[in-house]
This record gives C-alpha cells, structure tokens and sequence, in this order.
C-alpha cells in the first residue's frame, strides 16, 4: 500500500509516516518504479507498534529499542519490562510534579478576586 493508505490504517499522519522512515525507524517495504514508498502488513504492523509506543510517551530511541525487541524472537520480556517500567516511573514523576503545580494554581486562583481591581496575587507571585 503506498504512505497515505499505510497511515491511515496504523492511525498516524502521512508526515509521521515519512519521518519514520527518513530515520530508519520504519522503512517501507519497498519503493515502486516512480520511487514512491510503499508499505506491506510487516511494515504496517511496525507502524502501529511504533505509534502506539509513541502514544504511551517512549522516546524515539526506546521505540527503536522496543521494536528491536519486537523483532527479536529470543528477546527476554525481563528487557522490554525494565524498559516499560522505566516509562511508568517516569509518568509517575511527571505526574505528581502536575498534582503538586496544579494545588499551586489552585491556590493561586482562589486568591485572586477576579474582578475590576488591578491587583492580582496569581501577577504577584509569578513576578
């Protein structure tokens, strides 16, 4: 199938698509005579792997990792769960990072009256 349709169906934009395979992430399985890139199922099926990681916030060179380990028949599953684990730590972290500054905001908002004055504690404290 040739990049819009292979985009399409791994639910990626045709410039994701393209990226990937400028970089050797995901290279199509093949070029036609006019030197369109044209993908078959091994292809696709990497593509929705690779978005899908993407979608759970693994960086291009773990997605490159994950895949290697994806076509690895005798990987260990020990080597893609520390990679996962890793990920969901580092999701943890972030997360509690967003609650801490979210109670911060919060704060902040209720302080600040909202009305007509020029005074403002949410202007104060980021000054």
């Amino acid at each position: 199938m040739n990049i819009s349709g292979a985009a399409k169906a791994a639910g990626l934009p045709v410039k994701t698509v393209r990226y990937y395979a400028d970089i050797g992430l995901v290279e199509p399985a093949a070029r036609t005579a006019a030197g369109y890139r044209a993908y078959d199922d091994v292809s696709l099926r990497k593509l929705t792997f690779v978005g899908r990681a993407r979608r759970f916030g693994f960086s291009i060179a773990q997605c490159r990792e994950l895949l290697g380990l994806y076509e690895d028949a005798a990987r260990s599953s020990a080597e893609v769960r520390q990679i996962a684990a890793a990920r969901l730590e580092d999701i943890r972290t972030k997360q509690r990072e967003l609650e801490k500054l979210a109670a911060e905001l919060e704060l902040l908002v209720g302080a600040c009256c909202g009305d007509e004055r020029p005074d403002c504690p949410i202007l104060d404290y980021l000054s």
